[in-house]
Formats: structure tokens, C-alpha cells, sequence
């Protein structure tokens, strides 16, 4: 059997998803910008993704600007609400457990002078609303905080935490890629100013995403070039994508509530199981304000690496953390952050559900991951068998 617990990384596209987008690949060839016939169509098709991609956030078509991947909205996000407040300060405020293409953006602001406050959280992976607003300066320009974290899957307080910023006059953005298209991701009850979204992580193709940015939010563009997405991203836009991104988009609102509901009984189903038959054990993250398909646990005494290497022979794909940072061979810095001990962190896996999974899918893990356990341990010099 072949099961698939890698959602976090990706997820398989939704077969109307690959037919939305074939007739762009070929036939419907045409720049948007173009004038003619075929560039028409282009342009009214990304037109018509636009509107549903705004949809599945409750924006409007014009806050969505389309970008390659979640990290380079990421990076957009950050970098151009930085720049584009630099009159009034140099204050970045970002939890300490971001994505990469956050954490990495700021890192590179720092080299050019801006300060950056990273916020504790804390052993579930949660940030204080409060801790938001110690750190707040006079010369704060950003604040950034993401919805849910890949990993550990906790979803974070963000109206409120919005509600602060606003207060103080300060650009919030949040990285929506973990939840937007799987549970709700309203910008208007959020109160966010700039949003991330990326179509592979509900169902669409890879290469396509999203910042929503609020009408009259001040941005300076990443890239240069031509005056395509209203002057705000250059590049010819990559319009096969994009139709996906809107036809997954409009399969992921009117899916949401039963696929959320169906993946939350599965995962549940699994982690009970996992805790009864695998001891030493412990799930990483909120128990209950957690993305509906996230299993993160640390398996004590052995590595995260050997279990997917023993998961892989028996035919299932998992991952021990960010597939952006998997190849690093070091401690998550969302688990280190959270408090959890280096070795224990090296023993973490991450199994990530998606709405293509089946119960007869569960029923193998359970079968199959305690006896991978138990053969691991019996090899760890750190195990005694109780």
C-alpha cells in the first residue's frame, strides 16, 4: 500500500484543477498584456482566478496580487512593507518560529540597518498577544506572524493580535500558507493588512501563490520590470498556474467545512492510536487549535531520518519537519524555540493528512509505525526497554 502523509510539503492536485489548466499550456497560449484575441483570453482568465482566490479569503480582486511561491509573497510581504516604512523607522517584529523565507528576510534587513525583535512562544508553539505589545517601539514598521505553523500546527491568536497593531498604526502580515484553502483564512475577521497563499497546499500546482494586500497598504514591489499585476510584481504572468490556483481555490471554499471536519476524525483517530501502542512519545503543538490534518510527535531514543527511511520501505511518505529545511540535519528551530530538548527534537516526524486520505490508509500506519519504533529502539544505546 502507498499512503501519502507528506500534505505539508504538497498536495496532490485535484484532477478539475489539471483540466482548468491544460487548454493554457497550449492552446490558449496568449500574454494577458497583449492586446489581441489570445491575449484577451489570458487576460480574462487570470482575471477570473484573481476573483477566486479573493474569494476563498474574502478579499477583493484587486488586493490579490499573483507571485511564484509562498516564499517569494513571503519575502514581497516583508521586505516591501520595510522599505516602504523606512521614513518613519527600522523596528521588524516577527515570532520566533516563522518560515524560513520570513526569518531569512529579515536577517537580510538586519544587514541593512533595520532591528528585529523575535517573539518567545510558548510550549505549544503559541505567541502571547502580549509579548506583541512589549515589543513594540515608536519606530516599528512591521509586524509579522503566521497563521499557523507548518509544522507543529498550531494556529495563533492573529485577530488579536492584529487588533494591536492596528492600534498602534502598524502593517501586519500573516503567513496564511499552512491554512488558507484549509480552514478559514477571512482577512476582514482577521484584520491582517498582507496575507500569504500558496496553491499547493490545497490542491493546486506548485509555482503558484498570492499576497493579498489591503487596500491603501503601503508596499514597495521585490521585483522590476514591467507593469504587470497592477505595477506591483514584474513578470509575464505564468497563466496556467494561476487558472489552477483559482479552480483549486474555488474547490477548497465549497470543500472546506467536511473536509476539515474528515480530515480532524482521521488525525485524531491516528494520534490515539499512536499513543497507545508507542510509548515515550509526545505531539508537538496545541491539541486543539491545531490544522486539521498535523501530527507532529518526538519519538524518544531514536532519529526522525531513520523512521522515514523505514516508513519509505513499507510504502509511506511522511517528513520530520519543514521540507524546506529537511535536508539541514539539525534541530527544528520551531521545536528549539518551543523548549523541546535537541536530542528529543531529533526524534521528531511530521505526518501531514490531506483530504485524499482513507481510513483503511490509518489503519496501515497504525500497523505498521510501532513496529519501525520498536525495531529502532532495540538498535539505540539510550533505549532501556522497561
Amino acid at each position: 500500500m502507498k499512503v501519502y502523509l507528506d500534505n505539508a510539503a504538497t498536495t496532490r492536485m485535484d484532477k478539475e484543477v489539471f483540466d482548468a489548466m491544460l487548454p493554457y499550456l497550449r492552446d490558449e497560449y496568449g500574454n494577458p498584456s497583449s492586446m489581441h484575441d489570445l491575449g484577451q483570453k489570458a487576460r480574462a482568465a487570470v482575471e477570473d482566478a484573481r476573483a477566486k482566490v479573493a474569494a476563498l479569503i474574502n478579499a477583493k480582486p484587486a488586493e490579490i496580487i499573483f507571485t511564484s511561491s509562498g516564499t517569494e509573497a513571503n519575502n514581497f510581504a516583508v521586505k516591501g512593507a520595510a522599505y516602504a516604512g523606512k521614513r518613519k523607522g527600522n523596528h521588524i517584529i516577527v515570532s520566533s518560529i516563522e518560515h524560513f523565507s520570513v526569518l531569512y528576510s529579515v536577517r537580510m534587513l538586519a544587514k541593512d540597518g533595520y532591528e528585529v525583535t523575535y517573539l518567545p512562544v510558548d510550549k505549544y508553539g503559541m505567541v502571547n498577544p502580549d509579548d506583541v505589545t512589549a515589543a513594540i517601539k515608536d519606530k516599528t514598521v512591521l509586524i509579522s506572524v503566521m497563521h499557523a505553523n507548518n509544522e507543529v500546527g498550531t494556529i495563533q491568536p492573529i485577530a488579536e493580535i492584529a487588533k494591536i497593531a492596528k492600534s498602534k498604526g502598524i502593517p501586519f502580515h500573516t503567513d496564511a500558507v499552512s491554512t488558507a484553502g484549509s480552514i478559514e483564512a477571512d482577512v476582514e475577521k482577521m484584520g491582517v493588512d498582507t496575507l500569504t497563499l500558496a496553491a499547493n497546499q490545497f490542491y493546486g500546482p506548485k509555482g503558484a501563490a498570492a499576497l493579498y494586500i489591503r487596500s491603501k497598504t503601503r508596499i514597495v514591489p521585490l521585483l522590476h520590470g514591467g507593469v504587470q499585476e497592477e505595477g506591483r510584481r514584474a513578470g509575464t504572468e505564468d497563466v496556467a498556474s494561476i487558472v489552477g490556483m483559482g479552480a483549486a481555490a474555488e474547490i477548497a471554499l465549497k470543500g472546506m467545512a467536511k473536509n476539515s471536519a474528515y480530515t480532524t476524525k482521521l488525525r485524531d483517530k491516528l494520534i490515539d492510536a499512536l499513543k497507545t501502542k508507542i510509548p515515550n512519545i509526545y505531539l508537538n503543538g496545541h491539541a486543539v487549535d491545531r490544522i486539521p490534518g498535523n501530527i507532529n510527535i518526538c519519538v524518544e531514543f531514536i532519529e526522525g531520518e531513520s523512521m522515514l527511511l523505514f516508513l519509505n520501505m513499507e510504502g509511506i511518505s511522511a517528513s520530520s519537519g519543514s521540507s524546506c529545511t529537511s535536508k539541514a540535519l539539525k534541530a527544528s528551530h520551531v521545536l528549539t524555540a518551543m523548549g523541546v530538548d535537541a536530542a528529543l527534537a531529533n526524534g521528531s516526524l511530521l505526518l501531514s493528512l490531506g483530504k485524499n486520505n482513507t481510513e483503511e490508509e490509518i489503519d496501515y500506519v497504525i500497523e505498521k509505525l510501532p513496529p519501525i519504533v520498536e525495531r529502532l529502539r532495540k538498535m539505540s544505546p539510550l533505549y532501556k526497554k522497561p
